[in-house]
C-alpha cells in the first residue's frame, strides 16, 4: 500500500531557534511556530484556535535558518510528520507530532514585518534544504 507523509505549514515563529550539533557534527536547528485558524461559530461570534508546532530542521539548512530567524518571524515551512513516543520518569506514556522541516521559505519583510516579500537571504537557504537526519548519532536531546 502506498504512503504519504507531506505537511505545509505558515506561521510566526514561537521562540528564537536553538541550534545544535550532533557528535558528528551535523547542524540540528530546534523551533517552533504558531499558525492561526479563524471562523465564525454558529451565533456569528469571531472565533479563533492557535497551534502550536514543534520543528526541527537539519544540516546547512538549519544553521541558515538559526542565522536569519527569531520569535515572532513568520516563515513557510514543508516536511513530514513524525511521531515521538517516551515514557516519562514517573512511567507514563507520552506521545507528541514534530515536523522534520525538509524545505522553507522566509515570508515578510526583512525586519521581521508581515507581507509577500520574502527576506533576501542566500537563495541556497530556502529551496531544497531537505537533508535526511542522521542514523544512530546518538542526538543529546
Amino acid at each position: 500500500m502506498a504512503s504519504f507523509n507531506r505537511i505545509i505549514l505558515v506561521g510566526n515563529l514561537t521562540r528564537d531557534p536553538q541550534l545544535s550539533y550532533t557528535p558528528s557534527n551535523v547542524a540540528v536547528c530546534k523551533f517552533g511556530i504558531a499558525t492561526n485558524h479563524k471562523w465564525k461559530d454558529r451565533e456569528g461570534n469571531a472565533r479563533e484556535e492557535t497551534c502550536f508546532v514543534d520543528c526541527t530542521l537539519f544540516g546547512k539548512g538549519g544553521e541558515v535558518f538559526n542565522q536569519y530567524m527569531s520569535k515572532g518571524r513568520p516563515v513557510l515551512i514543508e516536511g513530514r510528520l513524525k511521531l515521538d513516543q517516551w515514557t516519562t520518569p514517573e512511567g507514563e506514556k507520552r506521545s507528541k507530532h514534530e515536523v522534520m522541516v525538509e524545505n522553507f521559505t522566509f515570508l515578510g519583510g526583512g525586519r521581521g514585518e508581515g507581507g509577500s516579500r520574502g527576506a533576501e537571504v542566500p537563495a541556497e537557504a530556502t529551496s531544497g534544504v531537505g537533508y535526511e537526519p542522521p542514523q544512530n548519532d546518538g542526538i543529546p536531546f
